[in-house]
């Protein structure tokens, strides 16, 4: 059943533009997953940063907007398992961004970036998760084991292809 009817036109509108330009440039280390029959609820794969306990594993995440997107924030949530003190053990992102700091000019590439970023730079003194956030505070070496596991047993691993079978990827909107 579509849920596009749940969104007002004029927020239809804008989301199509907004994912049509998300599609054509995405952000870094991000790959938007549209269901054109809900536009209430935006996927993406976001690749773990180098660097980061979480390089080499690809995370869903989604963003659910509600009717009056983008006058409040979209709600965001990691459907992968992952230990971060900025994401709840529920997966709910808590992010400035989606919170007070949320301004309707903003946008899905912003939050989007944002997200990325949460997993360079932890806020453990904001966090949902407070066993990742107190490790990450007194212990980084055991805070990134944890992280580690977490990534090496639920995230997904970054496919490798080559250039000529990339035409058979699948697209980034379904």
């Amino acid at each position: 059943m579509a849920m596009n009817e749940n969104l007002p036109p004029n927020v239809i509108k804008q989301l199509v533009k907004e994912l049509k330009n998300l599609n054509e440039s995405p952000p870094e280390g991000v790959n938007v997953i549209v269901n054109d029959d809900d536009f209430s609820a935006i996927f993406a794969d976001i690749d773990g940063p180098a660097g980061t306990p979480y390089e080499n594993g690809i995370f869903r995440m989604k963003l659910l907007l509600s009717h009056d997107f983008p006058q409040s924030p979209p709600k965001g949530y990691f459907i992968t398992k992952i230990f971060h003190p900025n994401i709840a053990t529920n997966g709910e992102i808590c992010v400035n961004t989606l919170k007070k700091d949320w301004n309707p000019s903003l946008g899905l590439r912003h939050v989007l970036t944002v997200v990325r970023c949460l997993l360079i730079e932890p806020f453990p003194e904001s966090a949902l998760n407070e066993q990742a956030g107190k490790m990450l505070l007194e212990d980084y070496d055991e805070y990134a084991k944890h992280a580690r596991l977490y990534t090496g047993i639920h995230a997904l691993k970054p496919k490798k292809i080559s250039r000529k079978s990339e035409q058979y990827r699948s697209p980034r909107l379904l």
